[in-house]
């Protein structure tokens, strides 16, 4: 009954000429429960306070906007669940997911329905070497870290033995295989490549077996959960192994795990974007509700900006419009300018190195 009258107050309304206050939905995707929670909060609170700025600057096209949250948990069968879940509440556009196993099959659902995804986090080239015109992100894809990542080894420990682990993952897998690639062409071979098992609690036996081999440097492909407790396991052997991972300890629960081992721990990420001055307002307005906008934060708030700012651009929020808009206009957000190539890969951020010191992660000098 209150649907009839709901569409009885619509109709009434377009019959006098009056205007209706439309509404437009769109998603964010990402574990909101699970080990990697935490990124998914990042992600959740920037796109919900992007939305709320949208909104009080007026909307996109003159339309109110409303975000729907789906939890992926970083699962493939639950990230398709996710993504059927915001085609069915009708958004048409998702920022999501983090992990990239569940960002990869979630495109595909993505892909059918029309909906445009813009990641904000899942970095493997799969993502958009599939070549779905709906799917971009504003995050470099991890060919970019990887490289980084063989140069630094070869350039620091070209006399030491260096081991290559990961977690099994796409993203995992994907860039200590593509690490691997680069220091070989540097003409350096890894001394250990390995995998371990996500979710375990110990990994004494990883440690023991690298400090057998006498490994001084270990790359880690893998989420930072895992990796903090790798880190700790290794100084409670007092094996002072240096280790350097891809871009996944971009979060103080990282810090919380590991403890006193996380420090010296590097790592590839982008510039702090907390330092810019363009996201100044937005990290005061973070901060003043008791939440620092660290790591994914910012990424997750970016990917909104740029989806209402290519939707102002075209003049439309269709999807073929969107996409043209997307590749041919340049966008500022937090992040900086934003622009994409025609993959959907963005062009104009990189990497940088970062170590966590004290207790924080930081640019590395």
């Amino acid at each position: 009954m209150r649907r009839v009258v709901a569409v009885a107050v619509v109709l009434f309304a377009a019959i006098l000429g009056q205007p209706t206050r439309a509404e437009v939905l769109i998603g964010m995707a990402g574990p909101m429960t699970g080990k990697d929670a935490w990124f998914g909060q990042q992600m959740g609170q920037g796109a919900t306070l992007a939305t709320a700025d949208i909104n009080a600057a007026g909307g996109v096209l003159g339309q109110q906007v409303r975000l729907i949250t789906a939890d992926d948990f970083c699962d493939p069968k639950q990230a398709v669940a996710a993504a059927k879940k915001l085609v069915g509440d009708g958004v048409i556009f998702v920022d999501g997911h983090f992990c990239s196993h569940a960002a990869i099959p979630a495109s595909e659902i993505y892909e059918g329905a029309g909906v445009l995804l813009i990641s904000p986090a899942s970095i493997n080239p799969m993502l958009t070497e599939t070549g779905r015109a709906n799917v971009f992100r504003v995050i470099p894809r991890d060919d970019a870290d990887a490289i980084m990542a063989g140069n630094y080894l070869a350039d620091h420990w070209a006399d030491r033995r260096i081991a290559i682990l990961h977690d099994n993952t796409t993203w995992g897998a994907g860039i200590a295989e593509a690490t691997k690639k680069q220091l070989n062409r540097r003409g350096l071979t890894e001394a250990v490549y390995d995998s371990y098992d996500p979710g375990s609690t110990d990994y004494t036996p990883e440690i023991a077996k690298l400090q057998a081999a006498d490994i001084d440097v270990v790359y880690v492909g893998g989420y930072h959960t895992e990796v903090a407790l790798l880190v700790r396991a290794a100084r409670d052997r007092g094996y002072p192994v240096q280790f350097v991972v891809g871009p996944s300890l971009a979060t103080e629960e990282f810090g919380l795990i590991a403890g006193p081992a996380a420090e010296g721990t590097l790592f590839t990420f982008l510039a702090d974007p907390r330092r810019n001055q363009e996201a100044a307002p937005v990290v005061k307005r973070f901060q003043a509700s008791g939440f620092e906008p660290e790591g994914y934060t910012l990424y997750a708030y970016a990917a909104v900006q740029v989806w209402a700012q290519a939707a102002e651009k075209a003049g439309s929020l269709e999807l073929q419009a969107m996409i043209a808009s997307l590749r041919k206009h340049q966008f500022d957000t937090v992040l900086g300018p934003i622009a994409f190539d025609e993959k959907g890969d963005v062009t104009t951020q990189t990497p940088k190195w970062h170590v966590w010191r004290g207790g924080k992660y930081v640019p590395l000098e």
